[in-house]
């Protein structure tokens, strides 16, 4: 049986996210509009405005062809609608394949939003970008394993860390990317194993997604977790309620009450 954890009750810093490690699990979840970042502000301490809105929101197969423009959008609008988390955006593909295109990115995305960090795909080969945008200011949280924009170059979704050889690799990206100056880790769909110690190996808090429960932290798909995205469900995800069903029989009685003539009633009507 679980206990309600103590709410967010101030507003949650990159400082404060990095003296979690070890002390306390953090909490993430993602967000595209002003309503839904309302509801999740008090129950998590990070807010990822993600990329994964292409699929769950604009019904897109992957991520690749989110904008810059989108994400701005989107963060503006979470932003609205929460101001105690630490909200990231993701920079979308193709919008940091430089130093200098990821810092005018970011620079667009602290500029347009309230933001207060980016999250970067990829491993000890972004080191470069990473640091140049740490020494610009821009704070980075840092995203390792099964790599969503990677996924056509890859030939599809796979777990990674099932090999002692891949694990290292992942520890490698992890330091990497520990000492270009990222403040937090995203490991998404790796072996148990491999999350355990790749978080043992770094000073900074790691967030797993399909990672097991060795991680410092959790984030998960909102729409996944509420049970709206039916198109598939990975294994990682457990639903909290059956959200399209419960919608779903909601606008069925509003659809019924309509053509019967039952709304509006007297209760609903200006007299």
């Amino acid at each position: 049986m679980s206990i309600h954890s103590k709410p967010v009750e101030k507003k949650v810093t990159v400082n404060s996210v990095k003296k979690m490690k070890g002390v306390e699990k953090i909490v993430m979840i993602t967000a595209y509009d002003a309503l839904f970042a309302s509801i999740f502000e008090k129950e998590a301490e990070m807010i990822l405005v993600g990329d994964s809105l292409n699929m769950s929101f604009m019904g897109r197969s992957d991520t690749l062809s989110a904008t810059l423009e989108q994400m701005i959008y989107h963060t503006q609008a979470v932003c609205n609608g929460a101001k105690l988390p630490l909200i990231v955006t993701d920079m979308p593909f193709g919008s940091c394949n430089t130093p200098d295109e990821a810092l005018n990115s970011a620079i667009r995305v602290y500029k347009e939003t309230s933001a207060e960090a980016v999250k970067i795909e990829g491993g000890k080969e972004k080191k470069e970008i990473i640091s140049y945008l740490c020494d610009n200011g821009i704070a980075v949280v840092g995203h390792i394993g099964l790599m969503p924009q990677f996924v056509r170059a890859e030939g599809g979704y796979r777990v990674r860390g099932k090999s002692e050889e891949d694990i290292n690799t992942l520890i490698e990206d992890a330091k990497a990317l520990e000492s270009a100056g990222v403040f937090t880790l995203i490991i998404e769909g790796v072996s148990n194993e491999a999350a355990k110690r790749v978080t043992e190996s770094v000073s900074i808090p790691t967030i797993g997604i399909g990672a097991g429960d060795a991680t410092d932290g959790q984030v998960l798909v909102w729409s996944d977790m509420l049970g709206f995205f039916d198109k598939f469900k990975p294994k990682f995800v457990k639903e909290y309620i059956d959200g399209a069903d419960i919608v779903k029989r909601a606008v069925m009685r509003y659809r019924d009450e309509v053509k019967n003539g039952i709304f509006p009633d007297e209760e609903h009507s200006y007299g």
